[in-house]
């Protein structure tokens, strides 16, 4: 009998679970629980702590309601809420509810508090506290909270507290608070609460538009205390309603119709370019609240007074929300004041433009404001000019910005002015240092800052400039060694940002730290598949003599080898070329069977020699492609040692320690959490391809229900083949949704892209700098989350983790001693920097202007092919295309090359696309591809595959045009098919 009415009482509590979330305040009542263990006590406090009231409400109900249960639990539960100042939660649990007329005005009553808080927050809350608790709206434990909260916080914040606390007290609260206000004398307050002058009527849903029931979003993954949620979202308007109208409707007018072509200015909710699927979602769904905790608004301060500041917050506490509410603040301040208005966010990632664009701006602004996006990816980026005119917030990679802002400097085309501009915001501002593109744009405006000091000295008007705001995670100490440089370098990024103040956390604050976990491996006893590798190294040595003074396969001995290779086609001695060429991809191998499983090793190397030796087949069967001695040895040499490493590579005796250790976390973070989802960090794209597959190749892992995918960088540096930012987007998606559930990456996904859910991270033999491991620990944003890092055989990562700890502790150390400074010290310091790298800038400016100047003539430089040393042509032949592609369309040159066909090269941009690649037809060296342009075909070069001959002297190391000082004539294109149609005619002629 005992236990049916426990199970009736569980159900009740269920039942009234979502009500008694919001009532009951975890702190008043949980040590008056005594069947609860205190381990547990301490967990429920440490969540409210982090997560706030509700959250912890609900891990304290799930207490209360385990089993099993001792005599009594349901009485003991309810006198706590009795005792602990809880009445109304009490009253529920014993079915003494309020009408549901009462209960609705209650629910209004809340809801009109949560709207008013930007105004009730000025109350004087020492005074108001006083009273409430003279009324009984407070304890004395929460009169004493609340004035523990003003003197560490501040008056406002003390008002979030009492207001949190008083909206869960019993019906009848609204009436006595509003007393309070008027016995206090905040007639303001008041009024504004009675919605008359001197009436005590309280408002009705009837009466007032009210805020959305709809609980408000979280501001991100954030952690840290509960605070009064802080909503700045104004009811949506009616569409017919005019969104850019300066004053709104009085309640008792009838809305007139919007004047739709009264400005150049789109509506707000239309969308110049078609959204991907979840945009589409975004834009129809209703706009969301905006929410932000203590410790946001606190580091948005000087932002919203109009500052240049950094916010600088750990990953996953909420920077991206602060600048939407920024942003928001910015532009309804500018709007009241009838200036111009214009936000541009910067992102220096393709996928983090979508990402801003859905997750947050376009959600929380699109009723007000009209939010558009532009990347490189997106035909929006010809008519940027437009989309900045006719839109309010524009969300774009750092590098198409600079290309505007070049061409309105330039005059040659329309542009975007820094004047146009009201706000910037930088995401990842810890780039903002250097050679890079956020460098470039915060150089202007530092340019400019400076010229209106002397446009102000001589009276005239200076050029508007925009607001900064920066957003990092970790500005990092630029490999600093000691604090004075650490503060140096910060110090350099917030003068690049012109930023008055860096905005942090208190360090209290800041949630706990993950556990971190470092797993060390054994060597091999025995490695013979790595023996073999090194047998053969052995042999390719002696046959060029060659005599390497480090470690096969350590990263030493790769650049020893590159350095040998570049020496090598220089010297145009091809049997040293080659076979350090070869020696590179067997050092990779090494690297590889360390890394991953030594079939995949194998797989690489076999995968080489099979296109190595397609080199050598050429597409017509009459022709030959020479093989030297040095390239038949080299062949002949995997072929004699290929069965060996095959049987090798399948014992898997023999794997690395370092696979088994990976094997064995991953396994145990997927069987001991509820829900896993983690991402595991390798340093290749090789690798992260090959892991991938061992994974999903691997029973054990589907069994437990892993669910893997590997995302790559876009950049085509590497050999293996590039992801679009349409294959990342893809795979992010799938693993935010739980379509994929371990992600394996290189450093692509380290910086920037929301992940949210991940709860363990896994540096699997790669650790970069500080701002990395932060960056990666960062990923990991679920609860109990972990960072665990696998050593793997020659990477040496624990030390350097040793020392990237260190660093960030030095970077926090420097950042407060930053902050300590007073302001006129911080200032002359920026200005310092700053008059610093203007100084540098204009070097740097001339160096490159004389660099740029190429006055060498084209038929002073000289191309040869890297493999076989045949002269190629002259720089008389090379023709530039767009100032970006170098051509040789002459006939003589045809005569040099085959054509081969790759199905991996199938792009297609704007008037032009390559399919396929052009090869050397003495020696099969691949050379550049074949680019189809405006229906020519134009065998376009890459100066990598050529040793350059400029006036005598050799260079083997170009690997870019630019390095080239020669100007190249533009491609005429008109001429070259006038010509073609001719040779076409006489041929026709022939045939006749």
């Amino acid at each position: 009998m005992e236990s049916e009415t426990d199970e009736m009482r569980e159900c009740l509590i269920d039942c009234l679970r979502p009500r008694l979330k919001e009532l009951i305040v975890v702190d008043r009542v949980l040590d008056l629980i005594d069947f609860i263990e205190n381990e547990k006590k301490e967990r429920i406090r440490q969540k409210a702590r982090n997560d706030g009231d509700i959250s912890a409400a609900d891990y304290l109900i799930n207490a209360v309601v385990q089993k099993p249960h001792t005599p009594g639990w349901f009485t003991a539960f309810v006198d706590a809420l009795n005792t602990g100042g809880c009445k109304f939660a009490a009253d529920y649990m014993q079915l003494n509810l309020p009408t549901p007329e009462a209960e609705a005005e209650n629910e209004n009553c809340v809801r009109f508090i949560h709207l008013l808080i930007p105004s009730l927050a000025d109350m004087a809350t020492e005074t108001v506290c006083a009273h409430c608790f003279s009324k009984r709206l407070l304890t004395i434990d929460e009169r004493d909270r609340i004035m523990a909260e003003i003197v560490n916080r501040g008056s406002r914040s003390g008002a979030r507290e009492l207001l949190r606390r008083i909206i869960k007290c019993p019906p009848g609260w609204y009436s006595t608070f509003l007393q309070v206000l008027k016995d206090t004398e905040h007639h303001v307050l008041y009024n504004e609460l009675t919605g008359n002058e001197g009436s005590d009527k309280k408002p009705s849903l009837k009466d007032k538009p009210i805020a959305t029931r709809e609980s408000p979003t979280s501001a991100e993954s954030c952690d840290g205390t509960e605070s009064m949620e802080i909503t700045v979202n104004e009811q949506p308007m009616d569409q017919s309603t005019d969104l850019y109208a300066g004053n709104e409707l009085s309640s008792n007018s009838e809305p007139s119709q919007p004047d739709l072509y009264a400005s150049s200015e789109l509506p707000s909710n239309s969308e110049p370019s078609q959204p991907d699927g979840s945009a589409l979602e975004v834009a129809r769904s209703p706009e969301k609240e905006i929410t932000l905790r203590d410790y946001q608004m606190e580091v948005a301060g000087p932002a919203l007074e109009g500052k240049n500041i950094i916010v600088c917050l750990p990953t996953g506490s909420g920077k991206t929300r602060v600048a939407v509410y920024i942003t928001k603040e910015h532009l309804d301040r500018r709007k009241a004041e009838g200036k111009p208005r214009k936000v541009i966010v910067l992102v220096n990632k393709v996928p983090l433009v979508e990402q801003h664009y859905s997750a947050e701006f376009l959600p929380f602004l699109k009723n007000k404001y009209k939010v558009e996006r532009v990347s490189g990816d997106s035909q929006l980026k010809i008519s940027f000019t437009e989309i900045v005119k006719k839109n309010d917030i524009i969300i774009c990679t750092a590098q198409i910005l600079e290309n505007y802002l070049e061409r309105a400097n330039s005059g040659e085309d329309e542009g975007v002015n820094l004047s146009d501009l009201t706000l910037i915001i930088i995401d990842e501002c810890h780039h903002t240092q250097k050679g890079g593109v956020y460098n470039h744009i915060m150089m202007r405006y530092l340019k400019q800052k400076h010229k209106n000091k002397r446009l102000v000295k001589e009276q005239k008007e200076p050029v508007p400039l925009p607001q900064i705001l920066g957003l990092t995670a970790s500005p990092g100490v630029g490999g600093a060694t000691k604090m004075e440089k650490a503060e140096e370098h910060i110090l350099r990024i917030c003068a690049n940002l012109d930023a008055s103040r860096i905005m942090t956390r208190r360090q209290e604050e800041f949630k706990k730290e993950q556990r971190k976990i470092v797993v060390s491996v054994e060597d091999r006893r025995e490695d013979p598949f790595g023996d073999v590798i090194k047998k053969i190294m052995t042999a390719i040595h002696n046959h060029a003599e060659l005599t390497p003074t480090c470690d096969l396969g350590s990263q030493n001995y790769e650049q020893w080898v590159v350095q040998k290779e570049r020496q090598a086609a220089k010297d145009e001695n091809q049997k040293v070329r080659v076979c350090a060429e070869h020696l590179r991809q067997y050092s990779e191998s090494l690297n590889l069977c360390n890394t991953i499983r030594m079939q995949d090793a194998f797989s690489f190397l076999n995968k080489y020699y099979e296109e190595e030796m397609k080199k050598k087949t050429a597409p017509e069967e009459e022709h030959k492609i020479q093989i030297t001695d040095s390239e038949r040895f080299l062949f002949n040499l995997f072929k004699d040692n290929k069965k060996e490493l095959e049987t090798l590579a399948k014992n898997p005796e023999y794997e690395n320690d370092s696979l088994s250790k990976l094997r064995t976390k991953i396994l145990h973070e997927f069987s001991s959490r509820d829900e896993a989802r983690g991402i595991v960090f390798i340093k290749t794209r090789r690798s992260a391809i090959a892991l991938n597959q061992w994974i999903q190749e691997n029973p054990k892992f589907a069994d437990i229900g892993v669910k893997s995918a590997y995302v790559i960088g876009g950049g085509d540096q590497s050999v293996v083949k590039p992801m679009t930012s349409a294959e990342q987007k893809d795979v992010l998606k799938k693993f935010g949704n739980g379509q994929v559930n371990l992600l394996i990456a290189t450093t692509v996904a380290e910086e920037g892209l929301d992940i949210p859910a991940c709860n363990f991270v896994i540096r699997y033999g790669l650790v970069t700098n500080e701002i990395a491991m932060i960056q990666a620990q960062g990923r990991g944003r679920a609860e109990d989350s972990s960072y665990t890092l696998v050593e793997v055989k020659n990477s040496g990562v624990a030390e350097k983790e040793c020392v990237n700890e260190y660093r960030k502790n030095m970077m926090n150390k420097a950042i407060q001693k930053i902050k300590s400074l007073n302001q006129a010290a911080y200032e002359k310091r920026i200005t310092e920097f700053q008059l610093q790298a203007i100084m540098e800038e204009k070097v740097r400016m001339t160096k490159k202007k004389q660099k740029d100047i190429k006055n060498e003539s084209p038929s002073n430089v000289k191309f040869s092919c890297r493999s076989c040393s045949e002269p190629i042509c002259t720089g008389d032949d090379i023709q530039i295309i767009e100032n970006m592609h170098r051509v040789n369309v002459t006939p003589q040159f045809r005569k040099l090359y085959i054509q081969r066909e790759n199905t991996t090269l199938q792009e297609r941009l704007l008037d032009y696309e390559t399919n396929g690649f052009i090869a050397c037809k003495n020696c099969g060296q691949r050379w550049g591809s074949m680019m189809m342009y405006k229906g020519i075909e134009c065998p376009c070069l890459d100066v990598k595959n050529f040793v350059v001959n400029l006036n005598g002297k050799k260079i083997s190391k170009c690997t870019k045009w630019n390095e080239v000082p020669i100007k190249f004539s533009a491609f005429d294109y008109a001429e070259h098919a006038i010509n073609m149609t001719m040779s076409d005619n006489s041929d026709d002629d022939e045939t006749m």
